[in-house]
């Protein structure tokens, strides 16, 4: 029996890129002598094992062929004389088809050391197109290695192309979707995700209302970069400089949805692209099965970031309002993370990345006046109904006087 680590542990090692998991081949054992030696059995499909002590995954050398449709569509063997070859090439890239044994000694048979030197995402074989959840795999390591200059490979790119056009895309379960979509959005550079996606056509498969962006203009003296496309991803790079949850990275993400549904007389403006986006977002969300908290500031941002940008402006009662709406007095973090969302998209726009956006700090500094006022305040004699009603009446005097003092500030 021998071990191996394997996969991005061996990958990121040399890379000098941080890692957290360890996978582990084991190469000519059977799934009794695992259980001997205490391992615990996890795998349904093939066998997989856990450490009795460190609990990383140790799994059989294992081949797989296409046997059906889509994701699952795979029929998996495992011998003792699987050879670790013979595992290696089931990988999908060449970087992640390195292992090392005990004593540190590498096992490159696919040259993926040479691809980690040249910096290229390519395939370890032609089998590659088997499997559609690959083409998600690959825009999520583009985006995770931009910054150090990793390109898809050509013929790689071919084969993610061939797979969007094939009609493999649309097996693949929304939850399947959504991990690798969400595991992307928290990279340092999420955008290269999407991108990739879009230029191998498996953007318009698996979100097709943030493709229907590109290519729909926005006035230049708002968006000097033009484009909804361009714009939502330099918003997303933002959210991603800002190192902000995936939550307000979702949101980000398809914050103006509502953009591609604008009629074309109406372009280069978009009146009530906030209230037409709350469709499209909610669809999305229902889609992949995004989770609840998310899919609640998803659509917030949507209908309601314009009134972030106006915060400065707004009458005391309608900033209360929108306070309300964003529950302000049970969720304080979902105004705070809705004011980082409408932050990213005022920033989000060519040459305006580092612009002031005060209507920030208002609009928090107002979660925290409305939030002060409580009911053990009030007067003893104020009761029943009375009590709210003050309790609004306050909150919104407390609002006006910071507003004063704010425009006092600003003279």
């Amino acid at each position: 029996m021998q071990v191996y680590l394997v996969g991005g542990a061996v990958r990121d090692q040399l890379l000098g890129h941080p890692y957290h998991e360890k996978d582990y081949v084991v190469v000519g054992a059977t799934p009794e002598q695992m259980l001997a030696q205490g391992y615990q059995p996890v795998g349904k499909d093939f066998p997989v094992f856990l450490h009795p002590e460190t609990k990383d995954e140790y799994a059989l050398a294992r081949t797989e062929r296409k046997a059906g449709h889509g994701y699952h569509g795979f029929e998996f063997y495992t011998d003792p004389a699987v050879t670790l070859e013979q595992d290696l090439m089931r990988r999908d890239l060449t970087i992640n088809a390195i292992a090392q044994d005990d004593n540190g000694n590498l096992y490159d048979p696919y040259n993926g050391q040479k691809d980690l030197e040249q910096r290229v995402l390519r395939h370890v074989s032609e089998a590659f197109a088997e499997d559609p959840l690959r083409v998600l795999r690959i825009a999520r390591f583009a985006a995770r290695y931009k910054k150090l200059g990793f390109k898809v490979a050509d013929d790689t790119f071919r084969l993610m192309t061939q797979l969007a056009e094939s009609g493999e895309l649309e097996a693949l379960t929304p939850e399947r979707v959504w991990k690798e979509t969400a595991r992307a959005l928290m990279e340092d550079h999420a955008d290269e995700y999407f991108e990739v996606l879009r230029a191998c056509g498996a953007l318009k498969v698996l979100f097709p209302e943030l493709d229907q962006l590109y290519g729909i203009p926005q006035r230049p003296e708002y968006h000097p970069e033009i484009d909804c496309g361009i714009h939502t991803m330099m918003s997303l790079q933002q959210a991603c400089r800002a190192n902000y949850s995936l939550d307000v990275r979702f949101a980000v993400l398809v914050h103006d949805l509502g953009k591609a549904l604008t009629p074309q007389e109406e372009l280069p403006r978009h009146i009530m692209h906030e209230e037409r986006g709350i469709q499209p977002v909610t669809e999305v969300c229902e889609r992949l099965r995004v989770p609840t908290n998310t899919k609640q500031l998803a659509i917030a941002v949507c209908k309601e970031h314009l009134k972030c940008h106006q915060a400065l402006t707004l009458k005391p009662g309608t900033l209360w309002r929108l306070l309300q709406r964003l529950d302000v007095l049970r969720r304080p973090e979902r105004v705070e993370a809705f004011v980082q969302a409408c932050e990213c998209d005022s920033r989000g726009r060519l040459g305006l990345e580092d612009r002031d956006y005060p209507q920030a700090q208002y609009v928090l500094d107002a979660m925290q006046v409305v939030r002060s006022i409580k009911a053990q305040d009030l007067p003893p004699d104020v009761q029943g109904s009375d009590i709210g009603e003050m309790l609004i009446e306050r909150r919104i005097a407390a609002l006006a006087e910071l507003k004063a003092q704010h425009a006092a500030l600003t003279i």
